[in-house]
């Protein structure tokens, strides 16, 4: 039995070490850079790689607002994301600001039902196409990369992902809460599913309303302003309850913190994300029986409550686009409030820095075997 054991033990070690060598060995495609291992080249000897340096090829501007291709543009990357997310709050706002800034209703109509691209301008077909793979995918391919670095520029397709990351993190913290429209707004965006109704009333959410006690007129709603969501809705609500990663980690420990990083990754297929989370998952004492389960996305029914739970919120909510009120309710129950919240957060910003990583395909280190295959 003991010499089977270490057989066993030396053929593991055997095809770990061919394993990182096929790694280090890796043909990377055409467009990516040896230098920084992704779709962008670094910008200096120093300079960082993964999502800060994806981010540094930015303009730096504030996106929505003042996006170098003009706001119907950036209007119409918001829809995208809220399209492929299911996201209906975020969607019919939206949709509102959209035709405000003069996006033409027939183009809405082509993302709201997930027509052909026909008959758009090559701009407007590029980025429908782009968010359409980066979220409904999970990979962005080389043919439409190439035409929109050609048709928007660098710098500006580079303020298009991260515009759309932006709103896929607000778009899985309104998902993950329910957010509904107010009284008398209109939902424009047809569902998949028939959304719950665990709200409190006057929020129009799962959670309730916290009553800004300083307001300035310069968020009050506006077609043309920056306060869109009626008081008592929207992100900004949820944003309020935030404790931070450090606060969560401290509540609930590092191992859970990092499965919930493992279902955020494995739900949007992000091989960079996944494979540093793996890492430091096993150095947090997280079973490799978990993680396994998590990577084969196996059924959760052997596993304690508070990590099933936890597993099953984040594939709801990431890939399932809806969290249903069982799941919810016992998840409110096993972490409360503030840490639900924490993990929401959590598992947004993973997505957001997803959306940036798949779309300029990150690479790991040249030394570092992925950790998760995916096709």
């Amino acid at each position: 039995m003991i010499r089977l054991l270490i057989k066993r033990l030396c053929l593991l070690a055997l095809v770990s070490c061919i394993a990182l060598a096929a790694g280090a060995q890796e043909t990377l495609p055409a467009d990516v850079y040896s230098d920084s291992r992704s779709r962008l080249p670094t910008l200096g000897p120093d300079a960082p790689t993964g999502v800060a340096g994806i981010t540094a090829h930015g303009s730096g501007a504030l996106v929505r607002w003042e996006f170098a291709l003009g706001r119907r543009l950036s209007e119409l990357a918001i829809l995208t994301v809220a399209r492929e997310l299911d996201q209906p709050y975020e969607w019919s706002l939206h949709e509102l600001e959209a035709l405000a800034v003069g996006l033409e209703p027939r183009v809405i109509d082509i993302v709201r039902n997930r027509l052909p691209l026909t008959g758009l301008s090559e701009n407007e077909a590029v980025i429908i196409q782009t968010g359409r793979e980066i979220f409904g995918e999970r990979k962005l391919s080389p043919e439409t990369y190439a035409r929109a670095e050609t048709l928007l520029g660098k710098t500006n397709l580079v303020d298009v992902v991260m515009l759309m990351g932006e709103y896929a993190e607000d778009g899985v913290r309104l998902t993950a809460f329910n957010q509904h429209m107010p009284p008398g707004w209109r939902q424009f965006l047809p569902l998949p599913f028939t959304q719950p109704d665990d709200l409190h009333s006057d929020s129009r959410s799962r959670l309730p309303y916290l009553r800004n006690e300083v307001r300035s007129a310069s968020a009050t709603p506006s077609l043309y302003g920056r306060g869109l969501a009626p008081e008592g809705t929207g992100p900004g609500q949820i944003m309020r309850r935030a404790q931070g990663l450090e606060s969560l980690q401290a509540s609930v420990g590092p191992r859970l913190v990092r499965l919930a990083s493992l279902v955020a990754a494995r739900e949007m297929n992000d091989v960079y994300q996944w494979t540093m989370n793996e890492i430091a998952a096993r150095e947090n004492e997280l079973e490799p029986a978990i993680i396994d389960l998590v990577r084969q996305r196996a059924s959760v029914a052997p596993l304690a409550e508070e990590n099933a739970v936890l597993i099953q919120f984040g594939r709801e909510l990431l890939t399932g686009h809806m969290v249903t009120t069982p799941t919810y309710a016992r998840a409110l129950e096993l972490f409360g409030e503030t840490d639900l919240v924490g993990f929401v957060n959590l598992f947004a910003k993973q997505a957001s820095d997803a959306t940036l990583l798949i779309a300029f395909e990150q690479h790991l280190p040249a030394n570092q075997e992925p950790l998760l295959r995916v096709p």
